[in-house]
């Protein structure tokens, strides 16, 4: 037979158990945050190769970019070349085109036809004929000087060139020289390594 002192010795031995049960029931998960929280460790390798691979990308642009730059000084360079030889045979030729003497017409025509090209050549082969009986009948003789001379625009192979000439001419009519003063538009082509003239316009 059980008295009320055996019921309190038995309810204060449970209550440590249920306390206990009550705090592992209520306890966070520390497992579980920790697992959360923690980042996955990072490669050193995969940074390696993103730096390499950054290398390699900024070595080609600057490879390519410099090679760019280095085709356009030489077009540059290949160019005004061009230009200072098409403007010295500018010059010569427009010296021998606006001087003549009736004596030796045949020379003449000769230097004329050996610096022209394509469509200026033809136009003159056309006419020389007749210039030159004309020549011949008036005794005329001219001699030209060029004061000075620019390049308009350059390719590799085709200058244009302007020329100021200054033009000494007599004949039969005039026998005391007269000087013309005159502007000369010529376009220089590159044919078989040498520039010769294949338009002449007088603007």
């Amino acid at each position: 037979m059980t008295t009320a002192k055996d019921d309190a010795d038995t309810a204060d031995e449970l209550k440590p158990s249920e306390t206990g049960e009550a705090a592992d029931d209520t306890a966070p998960d520390d497992t579980g945050n920790d697992v959360g929280d923690s980042e996955p460790a990072t490669d050193p390798r995969w940074g390696r190769r993103l730096l390499i691979g950054a290398v390699v990308v900024i070595f080609v642009a600057a490879l390519a970019t410099s090679g760019y730059l280095g085709w356009q000084l030489w077009q540059g360079q290949q160019i005004e070349q061009a230009s200072q030889q098409a403007q010295q045979a500018a010059v010569t030729y427009a010296q021998i085109l606006t001087s003549i003497d009736s004596n030796n017409v045949d020379e003449n025509f000769a230097q004329v036809l050996d610096g022209s090209t394509g469509e200026f050549k033809d136009m003159y082969s056309q006419s020389s004929v007749q210039l030159r009986q004309l020549l011949i009948d008036n005794k005329a003789t001219a001699h030209g000087v060029v004061l000075d001379s620019a390049v308009q625009s350059a390719s590799k192979d085709k200058v244009v060139v302007l020329l100021f000439v200054d033009q000494a001419v007599s004949n039969t009519s005039v026998p005391d020289p007269r000087v013309d003063r005159s502007r000369i538009k010529m376009t220089m082509e590159n044919v078989d390594d040498r520039w010769r003239a294949s338009k002449v316009e007088l603007p």
